[in-house]
């Protein structure tokens, strides 16, 4: 398959009075067309970064990325027209109705009046939020805001979704509908899917292949099952031992392979 997503030494140094702090010191991924990729590391390893810099919330200070055919310095606007984001703390008025919201949402991306009601109801059919339309956002449960947030974020069809920690805080019922939600984007739209997550069962729910940074780096690619074979010694291994073994938090178990996968 394509590559929807991809990036060559994408970094990002932040000035500080001792000198540039490298938050991101050179990032190369490639994320396939139809792929829900999980990005995982640990607090400070870069991902939050990364993920702002394909984004556009956040320009590079080296490196080259691409997202759907779109080059991230020189055509952002490309970049944000072929991609919804979902941030942590979502960004609903709590004021308004799911309706009001939705609509305006489509409006801002200049669909007509009616078009906006359309894309409105069909996003709600989609998204199981048809009976919650006329109810204010600041009225909706977790799991509901988040559906909310998703819905937002595909008003205008992006080819790639990008999920910030979307399920933190939610109950388990309303992670695992919000998992369901994001198979069937993959499986019924073709959506390509970036994740981040710092839940390792999500991960290995999900994701077709994670990716885990560290100190600003890749430090690993592969499905689930090849990093713990890889790093965990095992298929039998836990995915956190096989993320505590490549991050350097754990013992690395004997026989492991030394980096990458």
């Amino acid at each position: 398959m394509a590559a929807v997503i991809s990036a060559a030494g994408l970094a990002r140094a932040f000035p500080s009075r001792q000198g540039p702090v490298e938050a991101v010191r050179g990032v190369d991924l490639t994320v396939r067309e139809g792929e829900i990729l999980g990005f995982l590391g640990p607090n400070g390893a870069g991902k939050t970064t990364t993920l702002r810099m394909l984004t556009t919330l956040l320009r590079p200070t080296g490196g080259t990325a691409a997202v759907a055919g779109h080059d991230l310095a020189g055509d952002p606007a490309g970049v944000r027209r072929v991609s919804g984001y979902v941030a942590q703390s979502g960004g609903v008025d709590p004021r308004i109705s799911v309706r009001e919201e939705l609509v305006t949402q489509a409006r801002m991306y200049r669909l007509s009046r009616a078009e906006a009601a359309r894309r409105t109801a069909e996003l709600a059919r989609d998204l199981d939020l048809t009976g919650l339309l006329d109810r204010r956002t600041g009225a909706l449960s977790g799991g509901q805001r988040r559906r909310l947030d998703i819905a937002m974020a595909l008003t205008h069809r992006p080819k790639v979704l990008f999920l910030d920690e979307p399920t933190t805080g939610l109950d388990p019922g309303s992670r695992a509908d919000l998992w369901a939600l994001v198979r069937r984007l993959r499986d019924e739209h073709g959506t390509t899917v970036f994740l981040t997550t710092h839940y390792l069962d999500e991960a290995e729910a999900l994701a077709d292949r994670i990716v885990i940074v560290d100190r600003g780096v890749v430090a690993a690619d592969g499905t689930p099952s090849a990093l713990k074979l890889a790093h965990g010694g095992s298929l039998d291994a836990t995915l956190q031992d096989t993320f505590l073994a490549i991050t350097g938090r754990g013992p690395a178990p004997a026989g492991s392979a030394p980096v990458a996968v």
